[in-house]
């Protein structure tokens, strides 16, 4: 397959003053090795025959093996290895590089111990789609080869086990010619429609046993197909008449890719159809939200666009994550005809119930919906025009806020930035949809996917990797929580020089979690007041620029003014354009908006 090219390399952007390309970083010395000579120089080739460009790695001795062969065979280039802290992180890179090129990337996580510190992000990648090839160890299989100890403790019996219910697709391979087609396998399955991660272990004993004879060459691409997943003529067609005999459809713009076309096409589907869009911060940016189509707040169904969807009387759902929810909010038993067009159903599975409810559906296209837009635009044609004229956006009155709350952050942010490209990496659940505008599909790459905490620092230093130079600037607005568990994320950005802003939305508590005790307080009529016990991370207050500094990070705060944090924002991304990271520490109080905790507290009910 071609290398990845971001599809906003021909927009204008300021690109770092000091742009260190990552492949001149540690350089080996020369090995003299051309030729296979162990079972892990077969692994350590594939990789780059599959061209796979990075895999971040948390050290351990069960691979050490490979390890050796990716520096001492392949010279540490193509893949280029990225040192990690924690195996979160690894796999949380790997992810954000995804949700910007589509394609996987490995991470490498050592034995049974490792991968339990990996399972949460390699949840969030499963919950979100994405493509991750994670490589893993055991200590030997042969329990004769086995060391004293370390190696029992290390080794399971089915240590895939532990990830089965939230990868695609796992395996053990027990032969060099196996470990190649597993990672010939798995790369093409994590990277084929529905996407998401896979996880391949392999034995140490067979990492490290030298090879008794060379394995014939072989075309990797030949081993990864596209698979077409077109919908039929005959449904497209279905599909067509249905919304242009609508009187007003909905469409739901739900998992896309980050394809500047098939955005586009999606634009005009909508306005072919006059239809009313709606979208989603927990996925990445899909429509316009600027434009007059598109209905209500990025958040899911909330009361401005709970109308648009009772008055529709045709629903186009672009694989939104939770069809059933969206309808459920409207009334038990929608009238409107229901056109679902996904592949997700292809791997539902009876442990994680990440597929949500069962919504009902008319019309059932099995395709992936970047596929099928364009022909439905084709069918429909571009002459038509709106049944029902849009309703102009409803805008909040700009208004200075009370306080000093996140929104005060976006208002700095839109300041400083202006009208340079940029792409939020990372947003907090707090964020509402008036304090930014997505007019691209990189100007916002979604949430983590698994509602965990931890996964925005590696997600976002992922993406930021995949963005580099793109002209793109990449920011990443996390909450303390987050960031905090998160944080070791930042010292391999700043080892590798990837450039990225980030800016802690720091209201020293876990705060979504005080909604849930208040909730609990009015419910059983106690006091509110103690909603904070146990959630408030104060006394001592923790300094998360100096964390940020003490892993070589321009920090910048604490601010605790919303007069002062202008000036520093752009001395911030003054040092992300000479090629740095930095952290930017906001001191926002503890809290939300009215509207934002009004919807929280129905979400919670």
């Amino acid at each position: 397959m071609p290398p990845y090219r971001p599809a906003t390399a021909r927009h204008s952007g300021k690109p770092a003053a000091t742009d260190t390309p990552i492949g001149v970083l540690e350089r080996p010395t020369p090995a003299g090795v051309n030729a296979p000579g162990f079972g892990s120089d077969v692994v350590a080739e594939t990789l780059r025959a599959l061209e796979i460009p990075y895999i971040a790695v948390t050290p351990g001795a069960s691979y050490r093996g490979l390890h050796d062969s990716i520096v001492n065979y392949l010279g540490n280039t193509a893949p280029q290895m990225l040192l990690c802290v924690h195996e979160e992180s690894a796999v949380a890179i790997a992810h954000g590089y995804a949700k910007v090129t589509g394609r996987a990337m490995a991470a490498a996580v050592h034995s049974n111990v490792g991968l339990q510190h990996a399972s949460m992000a390699i949840f969030n990648a499963w919950c979100d789609r994405m493509p991750v090839v994670v490589l893993g160890a055991t200590g030997p299989v042969d329990a004769m080869k086995r060391r004293p100890w370390i190696d029992w403790i290390h080794t399971a019996r089915d240590q895939g086990a532990l990830v089965r219910d939230y990868t695609k697709w796992d395996d053990q391979p027990a032969s060099p010619g196996a470990a190649r087609e597993a990672l010939l396998r798995g790369t093409w399955i994590a990277n084929t429609a529905p996407q998401g991660p896979v996880y391949i272990n392999l034995d140490a004993e067979m990492q490290e046993a030298k090879l008794a004879e060379q394995l014939p060459p072989i075309d990797a691409a030949r081993y990864m197909p596209p698979v077409v997943t077109a919908a039929p003529a005959d449904l497209i067609a279905k599909a067509a008449a249905m919304l242009k005999s609508a009187r007003q459809v909905v469409m739901l713009a739900g998992r896309t890719s980050r394809g500047e076309e098939a955005w586009n096409a999606r634009v005009a589907l909508a306005e072919a159809l006059g239809a009313q869009v709606v979208t989603d911060l927990k996925i990445g940016a899909s429509f316009p939200t600027d434009h007059p189509l598109h209905a209500g707040a990025p958040r899911d169904v909330t009361p401005d666009t709970i109308p648009a969807i009772r008055h529709a009387d045709v629903i186009l759902s672009l694989d939104w994550v939770d069809l059933a929810g969206a309808l459920r909010a409207v009334g038990p038993s929608p009238a409107a005809k229901i056109i679902q067009i996904s592949l997700d159903h292809r791997i539902h599975n009876g442990w994680s119930m990440d597929h949500q409810a069962l919504p009902p559906v008319d019309l059932f296209l099995s395709t992936d919906p970047d596929l099928v837009v364009p022909e439905l635009v084709k069918a429909i044609g571009g002459a038509g025009k709106p049944r029902v004229a849009p309703q102009p956006q409803a805008q909040a009155a700009d208004r200075e806020p009370a306080g000093f709350t996140n929104e005060h952050i976006a208002r700095a942010l839109r300041q400083v930035i202006g009208a340079r490209p940029t792409t939020l990496t990372h947003l907090p659940i707090s964020c509402e949809d008036r304090w930014w505008t997505f007019r691209h599909p990189l100007d916002f790459l979604g949430s983590d996917g698994g509602g965990g905490v931890g996964g925005g620092p590696g997600i976002s230093v992922g993406a930021a990797l995949a963005l580099k130079n793109s002209g793109r600037l990449p920011v990443a607005v996390c909450g303390d929580g987050d960031y905090l568990m998160g944080v070791t994320a930042v010292w391999t950005a700043v080892h590798y020089k990837i450039p990225l802003l980030f800016v802690i939305a720091n209201n020293r508590s876990f705060y979504n979690d005080e909604l849930h005790q208040e909730r609990m307080a009015r419910m059983r009529a106690r006091p509110v007041e103690n909603k904070w016990i146990g959630q408030r991370m104060a006394d001592p207050d923790i300094d998360l620029a100096a964390m940020g500094r003490a892993q070589g990070a321009a920090g910048f705060g604490p601010i605790a003014k919303a007069s002062d944090l202008p000036a520093a924002l752009e001395k911030a991304i003054a040092a992300v354009d000479a090629g740095q990271v930095a952290v930017v520490d906001v001191r926002v109080e503890p809290g939300y908006s009215a509207g934002l905790t009004a919807a929280m507290t129905r979400a919670k009910s």
